[in-house]
């Protein structure tokens, strides 16, 4: 699927939430909506690859931000956020949901 194809729900709650953080988390959420079918499928993996990279190590992370995460405590507090907006959304019946 395409970014384009997610609600408004959870385009504001992962996507523009990961860009206020940094450029390259936004991507990371951006690529991952290629892999699904569906927004159910992309709200998953979404928590899959927050939790995925909650466990990286401080190498590990330069390599996903490319160098410009030097203070881990402002990402892990904005995955804190992203988790807890992908739980809102995943509570609006999809029918609810806002598409363009």
């Amino acid at each position: 699927m395409e970014t384009q194809s997610l609600s408004k729900e959870t385009n504001d709650g992962i996507l523009l939430e990961a860009e206020r953080f940094n450029h390259d988390l936004m991507l990371q959420f951006s690529e991952l909506a290629g892999d699904c079918r569906d927004e159910d499928e992309y709200l998953n993996k979404a928590k899959e690859l927050i939790n995925e990279i909650r466990s990286l190590d401080a190498e590990e992370l330069e390599d996903v931000f490319f160098g410009s995460i030097t203070n881990t405590a402002p990402l892990y507090k904005t995955l804190d956020k992203l988790f807890a907006n992908v739980e809102q959304v995943e509570k609006i019946p999809t029918s609810e949901r806002h598409y363009d």
